[in-house]
């Protein structure tokens, strides 16, 4: 029993090598398969790496167009022209390098007192089809150079632009040279004028105030682009006015216009005209005191000599210097007089129509009246 218990053991201890073998191959099952996920995960990290460089190309695209869009000179120029369009005037001067001081007016060669007046809505003109054709760096300053339509008329314009900084990665641009420019306007025959519908007394705009001379240039400052239509439209003279394209930044540009005399103006004229002349009508002497017409004898007059105007001059008006002419016009007028020799004292009468001349000078005074001077050859 007990060499039977021995040997039940020694064969239950001696059993067949099969079972280490089997282990063995379960061993191996079991070491593969972190083989193939160490394999899967370097693929993993392969394409995550092509993602992420992707990804970081993608992001740097996306914030290139977005600075071309936004933040590129380009970009800038095209915010400025869109307030111009918009009538934003106010906006548009607080664009950096719009706005410029007299010291920098004065460096550049432009009058140092160049008003403002001209820099608001009520002066531009529109500005429509706004486009930017081309983007040019040199050194440190960008030009941009844009083509547009301003009040009707086509323009194109060079800005120039400079770094002003960044807004965290996002650069900042303002203008290297101010869109601004000078309008050196002289208005002939009128104290007041329009700029685009926007009326201005030189008075108010000179710096010489109410002393202003009606004939001294106007430094305004406008901005580029615009249309500037300046006209006259007042009781005693107007003009279909011109219009001047500023196209060209900080650049002083001449402007001058005439305004011929009113329908009206000539009438009242007219009416002073006649009515003076019919007043000198009034004095019985042969030579009439400040009027253009006389009569001279050699003899001795009889009788008053009585007067008439039998044809009263056709009024034409120019302009001259800061005033108005009168233009010199024929008229007649018409004495009536007794006469006495002196060599046999006999007496006749006088029926003579005396033709003379008429002209003279207008002055208009600072409250809009006309002071109206009438002269002739005859006139002492």
């Amino acid at each position: 029993m007990d060499q039977g218990a021995v040997d039940t053991t020694a064969g239950r201890g001696s059993a067949p090598p099969a079972s280490s073998a089997s282990l063995g191959g379960e061993a191996s099952a079991r070491i593969q398969p972190p083989r193939k996920r160490r394999r899967t995960l370097a693929l993993d990290l392969t394409l995550l790496g092509i993602v992420g460089i992707l990804l970081i190309a993608a992001t740097a695209a996306a914030v290139g167009a977005i600075q071309k869009e936004f933040y590129s000179p380009t970009a800038f120029v095209e915010r400025y022209l869109d307030m111009l369009a918009d009538g934003s005037a106010a906006e548009a001067l607080t664009v950096p390098g719009v706005m410029v001081e007299s010291a920098e007016l004065d460096a550049a060669g432009l009058p140092a007192t160049a008003d403002e007046a001209l820099l608001r809505a009520a002066a531009l003109a529109p500005l429509d089809d706004t486009r930017v054709v081309s983007e040019e760096a040199d050194g440190e300053i960008t030009r941009v150079t844009v083509e547009y339509v301003a009040g009707g008329y086509d323009g194109r314009t060079t800005f120039e632009v400079e770094r002003d900084g960044s807004i965290g990665l996002a650069p900042t641009w303002r203008f290297a040279t101010s869109p601004l420019a000078v309008m050196n306007l002289v208005v002939k025959g009128s104290m007041v004028f329009s700029v685009n519908g926007f009326e201005i007394d030189k008075r108010q705009v000179s710096v010489d105030g109410a002393d202003a001379e009606p004939l001294d240039p106007l430094p305004l400052l406008v901005f580029s682009p615009g249309l500037y239509s300046v006209a006259v439209d007042t009781a005693i003279s107007a003009t279909p006015g011109v219009a001047v394209l500023s196209d060209s930044p900080f650049r002083a540009f001449p402007v001058e216009i005439q305004a011929e005399a009113t329908d009206e103006f000539v009438a009242v004229v007219q009416q002073e005209v006649e009515e003076f002349l019919t007043q000198c009508a009034t004095q019985e002497v042969l030579q009439p005191t400040g009027c253009p017409f006389g009569y001279t004898v050699q003899d001795r007059i009889d009788s008053l000599p009585k007067w008439s105007i039998a044809q009263h001059p056709a009024v034409a008006v120019t302009p001259e210097g800061d005033g108005w002419s009168i233009v010199p016009s024929e008229a007649v007028a018409h004495i009536e007089v007794d006469i006495q020799s002196l060599f046999d004292g006999s007496i006749s009468h006088v029926s003579e129509d005396v033709p003379f001349t008429v002209s003279g000078q207008i002055t208009v005074q600072p409250d809009g009246r006309a002071s109206i001077v009438v002269t002739g050859p005859e006139a002492p």
